[in-house]
């Protein structure tokens, strides 16, 4: 294998570069000499082949959205596919030394598996827990289709010749329940690039013509907590009185048309804007706008574990969190953020008012979020690891794994 082999990233859960993390992945590994292409569904409008910024990006038109057990499997099947195919291309030019997938889901093991005679290595960067995420999707899940979730984690993993893990708490899950030695296991935590996510001028405009503006960027699937946070305007507004803040709901996903419906129906129209998927300029606009950030997600065996995203990226533009008390953002946002105990939309709310009430508190924690950012989480701090890995897998690594490079905690 060459010093700097060839990367083929495929990504399902969102179009590159809109995913931020594997955007940064990219950047990095062009910054250090690899020839880089990714495989990723595509949003409207863009082309199904182009180079930017050095990378190659290949799209293939997205599956139905997800309704159920059969369109589940389905959408898992088509995007199977289709990614085959687009490799077979890539293979042809530019090539590819190591592929790299981002779940979920966990099915393109299958795909390491029938380039592995070639000589092609693998590297799983678990952006996910599938079978939690499945579980906290459907109210009566299939334990057939969850144990076939569960054995295709467990052949991603043992496949795998090195894990990247967004934090500990998935770094110790591939330990302990995929059996993968430690020393094959690195910690890349999805960090922002503070150079770019930083606060710019505020837009009054986006307030509505109220003192103060709250956001929550992010999917919004049955998972995420947005039916939460709409419960919680419901009681700041119509319980506790309140008509001081505007509230911006950002993105996209399966449950945004009932969510809609559901904000309509609570006569929260005026209080509430949901504008789909925005471009990176609105949502940093709203960034640098906003009093408060809003991470909704419910405590569930996934979420409990998980990163959010949307949290780091608050704090880079110091913007204060309401969240719940929920074990691995209580590591991200620390003293920036304010924990709800309970996991109701009444606290929540109350939670939302109290801080709104303080703005030394909004000004200190605003402080704090975006040095945290400066000083550990930032992407620049977690780039160093993530690079290490390939580092690793440049040479001949047969005999032995890549030893892990630990980003910053």
């Amino acid at each position: 294998m060459r010093d700097a082999p060839r990367v083929l990233i495929i990504v399902q859960n969102l179009p590159v570069p809109s995913d931020r993390r594997v955007w940064l992945e990219c950047q990095a590994l062009v910054a250090a000499g690899h020839e880089v292409s990714v495989i990723c569904p595509k949003a409207p409008g863009d082309p199904t082949y182009e180079v930017l910024d050095g990378v190659h990006l290949y799209k293939y038109a997205p599956a139905p959205p997800t309704e159920g057990v059969v369109s589940f499997v389905y959408e898992f099947a088509y995007c199977w596919l289709r990614t085959l195919l687009l490799s077979l291309r890539v293979l042809r030019r530019p090539g590819f030394d190591v592929i790299q997938t981002c779940n979920p889901p966990d099915t393109y093991f299958a795909l390491a598996a029938l380039y592995r005679p070639a000589g092609k290595r693998f590297v799983f960067d678990q952006h996910d827990l599938c079978p939690e995420t499945y579980e906290s999707r459907f109210e009566q899940p299939s334990r057939l289709l969850l144990g076939i979730l569960r054995r295709f984690e467990r052949l991603t993993y043992r496949l795998a010749d090195h894990v990247i893990a967004t934090n500990e708490s998935y770094r110790a899950v591939a330990i302990e329940r995929g059996d993968v030695p430690p020393d094959q296991v690195t910690v890349v935590r999805t960090g922002p690039d503070d150079a770019v996510m930083q606060p710019g001028l505020p837009d009054p405009d986006l307030r509505r013509g109220r003192d103060h503006l709250a956001v929550y960027l992010g999917v919004m699937g049955p998972q995420d907590g947005v039916d939460v946070a709409i419960d919680s305007i419901d009681a700041y507004v119509h319980q506790l009185g309140r008509h001081d803040c505007h509230f911006a709901l950002l993105g996209s996903g399966d449950c945004w048309e009932e969510l809609r419906q559901r904000v309509t129906e609570l006569e929260l129209d005026e209080y509430v804007t949901m504008p789909g998927r925005v471009s990176d300029d609105v949502v940093f606009a709203h960034f640098s706008t906003a009093d408060i950030g809003l991470s909704p997600d419910p405590h569930s065996p996934l979420n409990d574990v998980s990163t959010m995203n949307k949290t780091m990226e608050y704090l880079a533009f110091g913007v204060p969190v309401v969240a719940f008390d929920l074990p691995e953002t209580m590591v991200s946002a620390g003293d920036s953020a304010v924990y709800v105990t309970d996991g109701q939309p009444t606290s929540y709310a109350a939670a939302i008012a109290g801080l709104l009430d303080d703005p030394h508190r909004r000004r200190v924690m605003a402080s704090e979020g975006r040095q945290r950012v400066e000083d550990v989480l930032a992407w620049r701090h977690q780039a160093p690891a993530y690079v290490g890995v390939y580092a690793a897998l440049g040479g001949d690594t047969s005999s032995h794994s890549p030893e892990p490079v630990r980003a910053p905690a």
